[in-house]
């Protein structure tokens, strides 16, 4: 099931972010639930023994599931599709 959050980040950090996943064909929000998931997925201690680099290589190495050219409404469509 999806939820939906809200989140607050500098400005700067959030286009910097846009930029980022949008050279590697991903959304911002797929980008943010993968690094999430993978935070959550191990018992990390402390914010310096995550592998952020890694995830995210994992990411940028991958095709991505959502591209980012298709329309939200066809984005949500898929995604609901392969939650069955």
């Amino acid at each position: 099931m999806d939820a939906k959050i809200t989140l607050s980040f500098d400005a700067e950090v959030i286009t910097k972010a846009k930029e980022f996943a949008a050279q590697n064909g991903i959304s911002l929000s797929r980008l943010t639930e993968f690094i999430f998931a993978q935070m959550t997925s191990q018992n990390y201690k402390t914010i310096d023994e995550l592998p952020i680099a890694d995830w995210v290589n994992s990411v940028a190495d991958e095709r991505p599931e959502y591209g980012i050219h298709k329309s939200r409404k066809k984005l949500k469509s898929e995604f609901y599709k392969s939650k069955k």
